[in-house]
């Protein structure tokens, strides 16, 4: 079992593919994996296929780690009504970030902690 983050070792800081890298010396990184659910990936694009496979976790945990930041105390048992409110009110965007982060900032999750 690898990490999550090596399907993403090929690129480099500004965004493009390692495979471009002029001065590059060394062996080739292997860039596959298996994600957790079982699915082999070999290299970002299949990484990035099989996570968009599933928005819906994408963007549970994307709400979570947002509203960690916003409110500074963690999501509780508690607000997972509110979450899936949130998911539901955001699922007309296709989940856009936009979208999530001003029904974060209008729901009582926010307001009240």
């Amino acid at each position: 079992y690898r990490s999550l983050g090596e399907g993403s070792e090929r690129i480099e800081g500004l965004g493009r593919s390692g495979n471009e890298f002029v001065h590059y010396i060394g062996s080739a990184v292997d860039a596959s994996g298996r994600l957790y659910k079982g699915e082999a990936f070999d290299g970002i694009k299949e990484f990035k296929k099989l996570l968009l496979q599933d928005k819906e976790v994408i963007a549970r945990n994307l709400i979570h780690q947002l509203v960690v930041y916003a409110t500074g105390s963690p999501v509780a048992f508690a607000d997972r009504d509110e979450v899936a409110a949130i998911l539901e009110k955001t699922k007309a965007s296709d989940y856009g970030v936009r979208s999530i982060i001003h029904a974060i900032v209008q729901s009582p999750l926010f307001l009240r902690k």
